[in-house]
């Protein structure tokens, strides 16, 4: 059950990486470059980037694959069934 926790949170983590690549693409480079007194001559371009409800859309699916796939691995084993050897079917 440890290594399945471990599983489950190792591919969150990749999901959320991935989410972050993916959103990003696209996107208007921000950080220092972008700070007010460097930026005044650059405007940001309307319509840079993906869309907010894109962006939402590609983390909901991301969440729901988490989701399920985490239901997936840590659901409760099933309990094994034990042929009885003097038993007969006909």
């Amino acid at each position: 059950m440890r290594q399945r926790v471990v599983v489950v949170i190792g591919f969150g983590a990749g999901l959320y990486f991935f989410g972050s690549w993916i959103t990003s693409r696209g996107g208007t480079a921000t950080g220092w470059t972008s700070y007010a007194p460097l930026s005044i001559n650059q405007p940001i371009p309307p319509g840079s980037g993906l869309h907010p409800w894109v962006r939402l859309v590609i983390w909901l699916v991301l969440i729901l694959v988490w989701v399920l796939s985490s239901v997936y691995l840590l659901r409760s084993p099933r309990p094994s069934r034990v042929e009885n050897p003097t038993e007969t079917t006909d």
